[in-house]
């Protein structure tokens, strides 16, 4: 069995108390949970719980992805695992977050979660872009406020933030950074001119945080949320596949795209690339060349 720090075993035993499971503890296990936190499966006579920790973490990781995931669980479209508790770190105490355990199958189903998804952008409410507070993607500080411009959103809270730090990275030529400059300095021109309604974004969709439930059915996990335009949720799902012609479909079904959104994509792409890149390393500058050289070269 796993072991954890003794005060996060005290404090889980008091929690798993507080919420009628009264263990005992009978096994805790290591499961996937990212290169950032630790993760692992506490099992009980009772019940089975996802617990991540982490005893150095970034200021608030758990609690903004503790609001996330009750934020996306509010509008009720789409699954999302139920948040049980969440602390910062205090004292001996490692910052954590438990969650229900999601019985995992093999594939969700595609069309359903473009159904669900587009009726978590219908459904959500905001009058305007941003949220009122940051959070991260990935363990990139995210930052919002709420303004009633999305491109000036998009420029001023999603893009510069990622150019400079892939420039105090020293990720940026002199070339990249003369165009991402173009970019920024384009940005109009690209995504003005279609209708745009705040809607409430996972932030961070890529194949690996959607899993499926023992039915098939899909779950959204480690959420980056803020109330964006809808077509970036879709652009980052583009990046590293894992979402078929089933999945847009019955997306545009429910709630359909506006013309030209496959270019604006690439738009969009450019804040996970510039997060990948600041991430991971130069192994994504090529990629990041190659849009900015296609677009702006």
């Amino acid at each position: 069995m796993t072991s954890l720090p003794i005060a996060l075993e005290n404090t889980l035993k008091q929690i798993l108390a507080g919420i009628s499971d009264p263990g005992p503890v009978m096994q805790i296990k290591s499961v996937g949970g990212g290169c950032i936190n630790h993760a692992s499966q506490v099992v009980t006579e009772r019940n089975r719980y996802f617990l991540k920790w982490n005893p150095q973490p970034h200021p608030n990781m758990f609690t903004t992805e503790a609001q996330g995931l009750q934020m996306l669980a509010a509008v009720d479209t789409i699954r999302v695992p139920s948040v049980i508790k969440f602390q910062e770190a205090e004292q001996n105490l490692p910052a954590f977050i438990l969650l229900e355990w999601i019985e995992h199958s093999t594939s969700f189903d595609q069309k359903l979660c473009g159904q669900q998804l587009a009726q978590l952008h219908l459904n959500s409410q905001s009058d305007q872009f941003g949220l009122d507070h940051n959070n991260y993607i990935g363990s990139t500080p995210q930052y919002n406020i709420w303004v009633s411009d999305w491109v000036a959103f998009f420029r001023d809270f999603r893009l510069q933030p990622q150019i400079n730090l892939a420039q105090s990275n020293e990720y940026l030529s002199r070339s990249r950074q003369q165009n991402l400059e173009r970019i920024l300095s384009r940005l109009g021109n690209w995504l003005q001119g279609v209708p745009r309604k705040p809607a409430l974004l996972h932030g961070d969709l890529w194949g690996g945080n959607v899993i499926a439930d023992e039915n098939g059915y899909p779950v959204l996990i480690d959420p980056a949320v803020y109330y964006g335009d809808r077509e970036a949720d879709l652009a980052f799902t583009h990046m590293f596949g894992g979402f078929s012609n089933d999945f847009y479909q019955a997306y545009n079904d429910v709630y359909t795209l506006e013309p030209g959104y496959q270019e604006r994509f690439e738009i969009y792409n450019i804040y996970h690339i510039l997060n990948h890149l600041n991430l991971f390393g130069e192994s994504y500058g090529y990629s990041l060349d190659s849009v900015l050289n296609r677009l702006v070269g």
